[in-house]
């Protein structure tokens, strides 16, 4: 058996051990949260481009059945950023509506937007003017807003509690969805 010297530098040592097991276990937890950051925005990325896949999917699944029941094929719709014809002085008019919201609000509605495929190559002074445009919403619980595939001329953000399935609102507990007609 030690002596007192000895158990207390023993004590010592294992006390420091302990204390280079918890910053690697602290270390570990950070890395193992960035991680489940990483996880979850890829996770995001997934789920847009699998938004985007299924219904072309399905349509070109749709087509190459009718097309092999003799029946027409349909044209396909493209969507224009900018008008074709129109006149400056028309425009030089206009003046566009403002609604006031929270800094989150704006935050949320500019990071949708450049999330959207289509609309993330706009300039920041074009994103501002949609963001000062968006309106809020409110729609009940139960209420279905938007179906994936449906054909649309309205820009939804989603702000509150919701739940998803297959990319679908099913519920909806008191959001507030921001919209700017187009």
């Amino acid at each position: 058996m030690g002596t007192l010297r000895d158990l207390q530098y023993a004590l010592q040592e294992k006390i420091e051990e302990l204390r280079q097991r918890d910053a690697l276990i602290d270390e570990l937890e950070l890395e193992l949260d960035q991680k489940d950051e990483l996880i979850q925005k890829l996770q995001n990325e997934l789920d847009k481009y699998r938004s985007v896949i299924r219904p072309a999917t399905q349509q070109a699944q749709k087509q190459s059945a009718g097309a092999l029941h003799g029946e027409p094929r349909t044209k396909r719709q493209a969507i224009s950023a900018e008008p074709t014809a129109f006149d400056l002085q028309d425009l030089s008019h206009v003046t566009l509506p403002f609604y006031p919201k929270s800094p989150q609000s704006k935050d949320l509605i500019k990071e949708a937007i450049l999330d959207n495929d289509f609309m993330k190559n706009l300039e920041l002074s074009q994103i501002q003017e949609i963001v000062d445009c968006m309106y809020p919403v409110e729609y009940g619980k139960d209420s279905c807003i938007i179906k994936e595939g449906d054909v649309g001329s309205l820009v939804y953000v989603m702000e509150g509690n919701f739940t998803e399935q297959e990319w679908i609102p099913q519920t909806v507990s008191q959001p507030i969805s921001h919209r700017i007609e187009t």
